[in-house]
């Protein structure tokens, strides 16, 4: 989390940002124009309803007013998953604890919500036995082991924890039985669950941020990499050595293979890694993996449909700015944001930089798109968690980002940032530009937080999607849009047959009108958390569908019909429409 400073452009000024400007300048009370449409309307206005709804224990994590250390800093991530199979989603929030240790009775644990489906949850974490405790980091959920029940898998600063979904509202801890615990020495941030080699079985990859040592970690000031704008702070990770990541397979009989070598994995080096987004970028029905990293370049690992991996971050043009220098990555979010059918990336930094959007073009490279899509401003501050979602439901998916910066002295030293600090409210406008519509849109967006993890989903199943934000020493928050409009939506539940229960992997393409939406069925992505799997679109104003294929990771090519608006459905492999493929990479 190294400070890099960047230099405004003249093209922002001319360009979409002069207009970004000039809005973010705005009153809160002034009322966002949706640039597709005079006429003045409100997107959308959230609240946050956390202690309303339930979700009452704070998360802990290193000291309040001052870290000394980087483990101190770089917070929890949150699940929405459906974990008692009632068709309403749930919530998890890691939790972490503090370096003086707590009483007896008082440390603190991670906790899961369950959904009331009136908009509020109950705390069953000590019924569903995840009382785990220690330097909580990462979350993510998938059905490793086919059985129709979603698991979960938390990542630590020591042993990662692999809960199993027993069925019956309760989880096991099964991870040194599957082998995916860890040395203890690793210190575990995102993960996903993604089917690499298309056998049928979710595998697991585990992202790892340095190898740190509490007990020679250096003290604030105590190198020159431990100074930023003058003032003494906590070290790294420049300076301090970088970890391994970790990719398992799933042998199928409840246990996993560390393939890390095998399949090239520990071919990057020298990186100190946060979130894993899974996507096939190429569009050749095998996933790949993009791992966005802390004061060096991102990794892409390309899938070599072999069993192994090529990180091309470089050569694709994902691994830097456009700028061609190294950023301070940590959260990451995949989408179609202007609307060619191929899957984009977005990345959060740190503060003094830009935020970076990388557009896909098709032929297996990425260009940075970030200032002709208006996102030159807001370098003030420092982003984790980010995630797109359709905030309106017109078709085209907007970004929401939350921030916090990681040294407190940041207050107290006057040094041109805040370490609680407001999220950020991106439309989109259709034509590859965004706005920013936060200061008009609620006092659950412009509330100031030192925030982390992030995860969205359609938790009142009505179509609108609600954010679940992991905020440093504090309550969580549960962002909820209270804007109704006319525009439609649709959402769809893959279940696999032949590929994993889940779908995870599996491409939605949907037409509706004159356009064609795409997403995948995915594990992971934001800041080390993990979103509602859900695939969901907004249809603006059609009232149908005319049109829908999903490519499923065993390779099958369906189409599904009758698929009504405003509802959710569930896509079961095998029960579509074949659809005969030409030729296809294998």
């Amino acid at each position: 989390m190294t400070f890099h400073s960047s230099f405004v452009r003249l093209a922002c000024l001319l360009g979409p940002c002069a207009w970004l400007f000039l809005h973010a300048a705005a009153p809160p009370s002034a009322v966002p124009v949706d640039s597709r449409n005079t006429k003045a309307k409100l997107i959308a206005h959230f609240t946050d309803t956390a202690q309303k709804a339930g979700l009452t224990t704070p998360v802990i994590f290193g000291g309040e007013n001052t870290k000394e250390y980087i483990i101190e800093t770089t917070g929890t991530g949150v699940a929405i998953f459906d974990y008692d199979n009632d068709g309403w989603s749930d919530i998890f929030v890691v939790n972490g604890t503090k370096l003086e240790g707590l009483p007896s009775g008082k440390v603190p644990t991670s906790h899961l919500y369950r959904n009331n489906h009136d908009g509020t949850f109950t705390d069953v974490t000590e019924k569903a036995g995840l009382t785990h405790t220690g330097w909580g980091q990462g979350v993510c959920v998938g059905d490793y082991d086919n059985d129709g029940w979603e698991d979960l898998y938390v990542t630590y600063y020591g042993k990662n924890v692999l809960y199993h979904n027993n069925g019956d509202g309760t989880f096991t801890d099964v991870s040194e039985k599957a082998h995916v615990a860890g040395t203890g020495k690793a210190w575990g941030t995102g993960c996903a669950f993604l089917d690499y080699n298309r056998d049928g079985k979710l595998d697991l990859m585990v992202a790892n941020y340095v190898d740190y040592d509490s007990a020679t970690a250096l003290a604030p000031g105590e190198r020159p990499s431990c100074m930023w704008k003058g003032v003494a702070v906590m070290c790294g990770p420049s300076g301090l050595p970088w970890a391994k990541n970790v990719l398992y397979r799933n042998l199928g009989n409840g246990t996993f293979e560390d393939v890390t070598t095998k399949a090239r994995i520990d071919q990057t080096n020298g990186h100190y890694a946060f979130s894993v987004s899974t996507f096939d970028y190429d569009d050749d029905g095998w996933p790949d993996i993009y791992v966005a990293c802390d004061s060096t370049g991102s990794i892409l690992y390309h899938n070599n449909h072999d069993g192994t991996f090529t990180d091309v971050a470089v050569v694709a043009g994902a691994a830097f700015n456009d700028d061609g220098r190294e950023q301070a990555g940590m959260g990451s979010t995949v989408a179609d944001y202007d609307g060619d059918g191929k899957l984009d990336l977005f990345k959060t930094n740190f503060s003094d930089d830009t935020s970076t959007l990388y557009r896909n073009n098709g032929d297996g490279t990425f260009d940075d798109k970030t200032f002709p899509a208006g996102f030159g401003l807001n370098t003030q501050y420092l982003g984790w968690g980010v995630m797109f979602l359709d905030v309106d439901n017109d078709g085209w998916p907007d970004l929401l980002l939350v921030n916090g910066h990681v040294y407190p002295e940041v207050d107290s030293q006057h040094l041109g940032s805040n370490f609680r600090e407001p999220r950020i409210l991106y439309h989109n406008n259709g034509n590859g530009t965004f706005t920013d519509i936060s200061a008009a849109a609620g006092p659950g967006i412009t509330a100031v937080s030192s925030s982390r993890g992030l995860a969205v989903g359609d938790l009142w199943n009505d179509g609108l999607i609600s954010a679940v934000v992991s905020n440093m020493n504090a309550l969580p928050s549960l962002l909820v849009n209270d804007v109704r409009n006319g525009n439609h939506w649709i959402a769809f539940r893959a279940m696999g047959v032949k590929s994993n229960r889940d779908g995870i992997g599996a491409k939605i393409t949907m037409r509706a009108g004159a356009r064609t939406l795409v997403d995948e069925v995915r594990s992971g992505s934001s800041y080390i958390s993990q979103d509602d799997m859900r695939v969901h679109f907004g249809l603006g104003g059609a009232v149908k569908i005319d049109g829908l294929q999903v490519r499923w990771p065993s390779g099958l090519l369906e189409e599904f019909g009758s698929l009504s608006a405003d509802a959710i459905h569930t896509l079961k492999e095998g029960s579509g429409t074949p659809v005969v493929a030409g030729p296809r990479k294998n």
